[in-house]
C-alpha cells in the first residue's frame, strides 16, 4: 500500500496497487499547475484508490475539456487529475506520495514547450508532444 497527503496533511489518501506509467510532463499547463520546470506523474486506478482524510477539501479545476485537476482547497497541494473519457483511472502528482512507488518515471513528454530556464540532464526518451500511439 502507498500512502499520499497534501502539504497541510488536510488531505490524505491510500493506493493498495501499482502506480504505473511514469513520467515527467514539460507542457505549459503542467508547468503552470504545478510551479515548477514539470510535473512528475504516474497512473493509478480509480478503483485502488481511496481518500482517507479530507476529501471534502479536494477541489477540481477543468484545465482542458474531460481533465479535472484536483488539488487541495487549503493549501494547493496538486493530488491528481480525473478524466472524463476513462473514469477507471486517475493521473497522480508523484510529489504528493508519502512512500516510495518503486517505479521511476520512464520518459519526458512536452519537451517542446519545455522551460527556457530548464536544461533536461538525464538519458530517459525525451517527446515534443505526447507519448507516441
Amino acid at each position: 500500500m502507498l500512502r499520499g497527503s497534501c502539504l497541510c496533511q488536510g488531505v490524505a489518501f491510500e493506493i493498495v496497487g501499482a502506480v504505473t506509467d511514469l513520467l515527467y510532463c514539460h507542457c505549459a499547463m503542467c508547468r503552470k499547475a504545478h510551479g515548477s520546470a514539470f510535473r512528475a506523474r504516474g497512473r493509478v486506478n480509480a478503483s485502488e484508490f481511496r481518500w482517507t482524510q479530507g476529501e471534502e477539501r479536494v477541489r477540481f479545476y477543468e484545465s482542458s475539456p474531460g481533465q479535472h485537476r484536483g488539488f487541495c482547497s487549503v493549501c494547493g497541494s496538486n493530488l491528481l487529475t480525473r478524466f472524463d473519457t476513462d473514469t477507471t483511472v486517475f493521473g497522480l502528482a508523484l510529489g504528493v506520495l508519502d512512500d516510495d512507488p518503486g517505479a521511476r518515471p520512464e520518459c519526458h513528454v512536452h519537451v517542446g514547450s519545455k522551460a527556457s530556464w530548464h536544461e533536461i540532464t538525464d538519458d530517459l526518451p525525451r517527446y515534443g508532444g505526447s507519448l507516441p500511439s
